[in-house]
């Protein structure tokens, strides 16, 4: 019953060979769905829960996005953007909403806690693939668990965002060196360790030099062995 954890900077596609060595195994790949269950145990919005994550720079590139797509829909059909129960009024009303109420009601102890219970919850029912949120932490005495760090040239990754983001090299550029101090700070502030560490994965794969093809097959087939081998003394 494998357990795999996955960690990487944005754009180093640590998300893709996650669901790739997931769907290859038939098992769950979990990602966002961790904030949204630690939001509904604290009580508080999802955007609370994502002002104390790792990613946190990327939850705000994808809110920006969500308001892109309701004015560009908006304009497409001829209606007031600003009006309306699906416009953008109702997007800026949560928005708002969920940012005046973050930071009093959702304490750094109790981010931890709540999502260090879902991982280790997760990780009992065995056969899962966890991103990120410190999963490779939470879980480094599992027997048999499988943590797995992904990296890529920083420059390849913002050229990787650019194209996926359909945005500027400049841009992409400033929001990988955003993204990665978030993720360094998120483990520095909860762990004290860099994250990049190689002593706390059992492998790394630079993707700037393997396709996504290899990687996967490398991650699924050393879940298989860890798994399936007596646990280390």
């Amino acid at each position: 019953m494998p357990v795999i954890t996955m960690s990487g900077n944005i754009a180093s596609r640590a998300r893709e060979i996650g669901q790739g060595v997931a769907e290859e195994l038939g098992i769950p790949f979990v990602d966002q769905q961790l904030m949204v269950e630690a939001a509904q145990r604290c009580g508080v919005p999802v955007g609370t829960v994502a002002e104390h994550d790792e990613r946190r720079g990327s939850f705000r590139e994808r809110l920006s996005a969500l308001l892109r797509t309701v004015l560009e829909r908006s304009a497409a059909s001829g209606a007031d953007p600003l009006t309306g129960a699906t416009g953008l009024e109702a997007v800026l009303s949560r928005s708002y909403a969920d940012m005046a109420a973050e930071e009093p009601q959702l304490s750094d102890s109790l981010y931890l806690k709540t999502m260090t219970d879902i991982i280790r919850e997760l990780a009992a029912r065995g056969e899962v693939v966890i991103l990120g949120r410190g999963s490779q932490m939470i879980l480094a005495d599992m027997p048999g668990a499988l943590h797995v760090l992904c990296v890529a040239r920083r420059q390849l990754r913002a050229q990787r965002l650019a194209e996926r983001d359909a945005i500027g090299l400049e841009e992409a550029t400033r929001r990988a060196v955003e993204s990665d101090r978030a993720r360094c700070a998120f483990y520095k502030k909860f762990w004290h360790v860099e994250v990049e560490d190689p002593k706390l994965y059992d492998l790394t794969i630079d993707t700037s030099r393997l396709p996504y093809e290899i990687a996967t097959d490398l991650v699924t087939a050393a879940a298989k062995a860890k798994s399936a081998a007596p646990a280390a003394v």
